[in-house]
C-alpha cells in the first residue's frame, strides 16, 4: 500500500517503512509526526481525494533534523564590475514512515 502526500508545498509517494527528506517541520527527534494532507491511497484499489481524503492520515517518526549541501548562487553583470557570490542550505527533516491510515 501507497500513499502519496502533500506537506510543505511538494507531493511525495510513501509506503510503509519508506525514510523521505521533507521541508523542516521544526519537531523533537523521535517524536511522532501526522501528516493529514493525503492526496491518494493506492494498493488493491487507488482512492482518489477531492483535493484530499476524508480521514485519511499517515503517522511517521522523526529521526533528525539537518541542513543540505550548499547551493552556490553567482550573479554577475558583464562590464560593470558587479559580481556576487551567496551559498543556501536547505534545512530538512528526516521522518520515517510507520503507518498510513486510510
Amino acid at each position: 500500500m501507497y500513499a502519496i502526500i502533500a506537506t510543505g508545498g511538494k507531493q511525495y509517494k510513501v509506503a510503509e517503512g519508506d525514510i523521505i527528506k521533507v521541508e523542516k517541520l521544526g519537531v523533537e527527534k523521535d517524536s511522532t509526526v501526522n501528516f493529514d494532507q493525503v492526496l491518494a491511497v493506492g494498493g488493491s484499489e487507488l482512492k482518489i481525494g477531492n483535493p484530499f481524503l476524508a480521514g485519511a492520515s499517515v503517522s511517521a517518526t522523526v529521526i533528525e533534523e539537518g541542513r543540505g549541501k550548499k547551493v552556490v548562487v553567482y550573479k554577475y553583470k558583464r562590464k560593470t564590475g558587479y559580481h556576487k557570490k551567496n551559498g543556501h542550505r536547505q534545512a530538512y527533516t528526516k521522518v520515517k514512515i510507520d503507518k498510513i491510515n486510510a
